[in-house]
């Protein structure tokens, strides 16, 4: 029976007042864009393509999937029956193929996919996207061979057009393996999405692609686990209309030396804070109100990194060789699982603890006690004791992204991670994380290496282990898709997607949020913010340097305005130069000096290794430790990786010159700077200069107007202490967490931990007395 789509719901309403049913049937069913939806009293509803060959089997008057064609109802088919079990059933019948299949984890997919070679391309019919004819939601080739050949179902999804196209995109995922082995749907996951765009425009009452949230770090600067909760609600309702049923997050690592360059992507540098973030965000995530556990409205929180990720020797990052190294000079390793243990297990919600892990890709130096020294995800120590055991995880470890593959260069992120592991082969890297107690391998469209690891398995300990191995991950895997409602219904209506996704209400929500991530610093006498009056400002521009990124490339040099112009021109009068205006607005970023390594310096006779720098004017490392904790690599001959007298510049030292230099033209005339910043910065360069200081944790503009015209005030606090010079933060230990000493502004105030100004001043509500005396 077919219907129309423009009033789903009303449609869906009707029928079933309009159908004439048969003496005991529960269900009546109609077509909802591709798929055919069945509703059913005192059951869940179904989604099936008319097209994969599953049709429906009638027990007791209740309609189920016959998802393996086999014209029975199987323990994993029924609905009735608890998710363990039917988990368990599904695992049982797989062949090892299959099981392998489930175990991998694509590498990142947009719709549609790159037409271009290299990352993220593929082709569609064997040609390019814009040759194809194919329509932007369409499965390329490579996802056909990865869902198909290779039997992968775990699938990452980056950029898509619009929600209305990501639904489509999952609709035709979701038919295609739907007719494949045993049904199995995809389950799509997301890195974060939600975070904020400087130049977006908030309009009161207008919806957008997604409602837009301050980073992590921003909303950590909250310090109201009540706020991250609501974003947990309303960015998991915004996941499962865009098909997405795993979110790759939170990222749990305790942040404790301030250089590190991911430091935005966690809750701060406290436990205690991190702790109850973790808590709310999880439970947000995955509790479907209804059941008050897990259901159709879950996401799988997947926790990361466990653990100990924050305390990179140097602050280099394990993305890169160069940073392959955790240390813990502190003998404080064992704080940095609390938010894990404390939080994303220990949830007060229906479904008990995250249901997923991802661990670090670092190297623990010398915390194992039998003193291998391996990647996170290699580490049995890590894993199935730590982990498994200790903290008694029961659900599903996946590695971080390629760590199975080879790493040819220190300097790039472009590769593998194969930390500690480098003399084996593939395969028997795939094998070695097997034996650690991982069950997935992120970012591996590939089967042949995990049959080749299950061989390896079998050559060692037996068919009957290797199998009970597999089966193991497999019932891991199998219940995260089951409990959240996939195997029942799998698919979305496009319009209603596109209705949910940057809903107004959302939209609204999210903006809010912003308001409440950004720190007022400083308020010279508390008169000069708010500016409520439409006064003349002047807003100088700023020089974007030429600096390489992360992936590779250098960005291009240019002086442009900070902000724009049209939107500073809603609160005050734009001028042009110093002397008409009453008041001028600064926006600088981060100093940004780089990734803690430099094939120059090793041109030139180094060992490569450079400090990372938080303040703008040129860095010696006079303070720096004369031989580095860790150390070593296939690729190097040595084993110090000290980086103490080297110097280096801060690509946007010109920031720096821009506050002191709009200070000289205004004179008396106040400066307002703001500051766009993931972590903490040396801001006595600046400070002195600057008689009001907003800190910006990547939200609208928009947002930060409206606490300069008095629009809203500023209530957040900071999640991290400001160090008062970069000998401070030398001499910390990179894995203890509020070690420094903070710099203190021309108006007496310590820019420490928990500090934050309103329009009345220093900050000291219940937040600063609950989290305040984290030290």
């Amino acid at each position: 029976m077919k219907e129309g789509r423009n009033v789903f719901l009303m449609v869906v309403g009707a029928m079933l007042l309009a159908l004439t049913a048969c003496d005991g049937q529960k269900w009546t069913e109609l077509t909802v864009d591709s798929f055919m939806l069945v509703t059913q009293k005192g059951g869940p509803s179904l989604g099936y393509s008319p097209e994969s060959g599953v049709k429906l089997l009638i027990v007791d008057g209740y309609a189920f999937k016959d998802l393996n064609k086999n014209d029975s109802l199987d323990t994993y088919e029924d609905w009735r029956l608890p998710a363990k079990e039917r988990a368990a059933d599904l695992a049982s019948q797989l062949s090892i193929e299959e099981i392998a299949g489930l175990m991998l984890y694509s590498s990142h997919q947009s719709v549609p996919m790159a037409s271009t070679t290299g990352f993220g391309a593929s082709l569609y019919g064997g040609k390019p996207f814009e040759e194809s004819g194919a329509k932007n939601y369409d499965l390329s080739d490579d996802q056909k061979k990865f869902l198909s050949e290779d039997h992968l179902r775990a699938v990452l999804m980056t950029g898509v057009e619009s929600p209305a196209e990501a639904a489509k995109w999952n609709n035709n995922m979701q038919a295609f393996v739907e007719a494949l082995d045993h049904g199995i749907p995809a389950n799509i996951s997301s890195d974060p999405r939600h975070e904020a765009k400087a130049t977006a425009e908030y309009n009161a009452g207008a919806g957008g692609q997604i409602s837009l949230w301050p980073t992590s770090l921003g909303l950590a600067a909250s310090f109201d686990p009540q706020l991250v909760h609501r974003f947990g609600e309303i960015a998991s309702e915004e996941y499962r209309a865009l098909g997405i049923a795993t979110a790759l997050s939170p990222q749990l690592d305790i942040s404790t030396d301030p250089r590190w360059t991911r430091f935005n992507g966690t809750f701060g540098e406290a436990p205690e804070l991190a702790i109850d973030m973790a808590r709310a965000y999880c439970d947000a995530f995955q509790t479907t109100p209804e059941t008050k556990g897990w259901g159709m409205k879950s996401v799988n929180a997947m926790v990361k990194h466990w653990y100990g990720y924050g305390a990179q020797e140097g602050a280099r990052d394990s993305h890169f060789a160069s940073g392959k190294y955790a240390v813990y000079p502190g003998n404080n390793l064992a704080m940095h699982k609390r938010s894990f243990v404390e939080g994303a297990f220990d949830l007060k919600e229906g479904t008990q603890m995250a249901s997923a892990v991802m661990p670090t890709y670092s190297v623990l130096w010398n915390q194992d006690p039998s003193g291998e020294n391996v990647g996170g995800g290699y580490s049995h120590w890590l894993i199935e004791q730590q982990l498994r055991t200790d903290a008694n995880f029961e659900g599903v470890v996946c590695t971080d992204w390629g760590i199975t593959r080879d790493m040819k260069v220190l300097d790039s992120p472009r590769g593998g991670k194969p930390w500690g592991v480098e003399a084996l082969t593939e395969a028997e890297r795939h094998y070695k994380i097997l034996q650690a107690g991982v069950d997935q391998f992120g970012g591996n469209n590939e089967v042949g290496p995990v049959l080749e690891a299950y061989q390896l398995w079998v050559k060692e300990q037996g068919e009957e282990s290797a199998r009970k191995r597999f089966e193991l991950s497999a019932r891991r895997l199998l219940l995260n898709v089951f409990r959240v409602g996939l195997f029942e219904n799998p698919y979305l209506d496009p319009q209603e997607s596109q209705k949910i996704v940057g809903q107004p209400k959302f939209m609204k929500e999210g903006y809010d949020a912003q308001l409440k991530s950004v720190v007022m610093l400083k308020n010279h006498e508390n008169q000069v913010l708010p500016v409520k009056e439409k006064k003349k400002v002047y807003v100088p521009k700023r020089h974007f340097p030429a600096i390489p990124g992360v992936w590779g490339g250098i960005s291009e040099e240019k002086t442009v305005e900070p902000i724009d112009l049209a939107l500073v021109a809603k609160y005050f009068e734009v001028v042009k130069t110093p002397e008409e205006a009453d008041f001028a607005i600064c926006l600088i970023e981060e100093p940004s000096t780089g990734f803690g390594y430099s094939t120059e310096d090793v041109k030139q006779g180094g060992n490569g290794y450079m400090p990372y720098s938080l303040q703008y004017d040129d860095y010696t490392a006079t303070n720096a430790r004369e031989v580095s904790i860790a150390g070593g690599d296939p690729m190097e001959t040595f084993t110090n990786r000290s980086f103490r007298g080297k110097t280096v510049k801060a690509y946007n030292r010109d920031d720096m010159v821009m506050v002191t230099d709009t200070k000289k033209a205004m004179g008396e005339k106040p400066v307002i700077l703001i500051l766009e910043t993931g972590r903490p910065i040396v801001l006595s360069e600046v400070e002195p200069f600057a008689d009001a200081i907003l800190v910006s944790f990547s939200v609208q503009h928009q947002a930060l107007f409206d606490i300069i015209s008095g629009k809203a005030e500023p209530s957040a606090l900071l999640p991290m202490q400001m160090p008062a010079d970069m000998k401070t933060v030398e001499e910390q230990f990179e894995d203890v967490p509020l070690d420094m000493r903070c710099y203190q502004d021309a108006d007496g105030n310590v820019y420490d931990y928990a500090f934050g100004l309103n329009w009345k001043g220093v900050i000291n509500d219940e937040r600063v007395k609950k989290y305040g005396t984290a030290k």
